[in-house]
């Protein structure tokens, strides 16, 4: 059983992004400061890439950790309401796979960044940097 009031709970749920949130903002400075210049979440794309390179044929995406069940440590399934948040979260999964590879098949390089990966930016730097060059 949930704890918190529904209308309390709805709007906690509204008050979670898709876009710009703080690793993809973080993302988007780190790119930006290395010089690269992108267009964000561009609708004639599938699953809208948070950052698209058109010139490069390459997208990323900067993706949460809970949302889309990355398995790292950070990541825990709730316990309660599991018929709901189960079934959700795979579909997500499915979903990003299916984005990836109908962008593979029309030519673009898909990069994912994960949440937890923004954590050590000289890593992060040097993947985006191999990634698009």
């Amino acid at each position: 059983m949930d704890k918190i009031a529904p209308s309390r709970r709805s709007a906690n749920m509204r008050a979670i992004r898709s876009s710009d949130t703080k690793p993809e903002l973080l993302v988007r400075r780190l790119v930006h400061r290395c010089g690269f210049r992108f267009r964000l979440h561009r609708k004639d794309l599938p699953g809208k890439p948070d950052l698209v390179f058109p010139g490069r044929k390459a997208v990323i995406f900067v993706h949460g950790c809970f949302w889309h069940m990355h398995g790292c440590q950070s990541v825990r399934v709730p316990k309660s309401n599991v018929d709901y948040w189960r079934p959700k979260l795979i579909r997500n999964c499915e979903r990003d796979a299916q984005h990836v590879e109908a962008l593979t098949r029309m030519g673009w390089r898909v990069l994912t960044i994960w949440d937890c990966e923004t954590t050590n930016l000289s890593v992060l730097e040097q993947t985006i940097r191999q990634f698009l060059s």
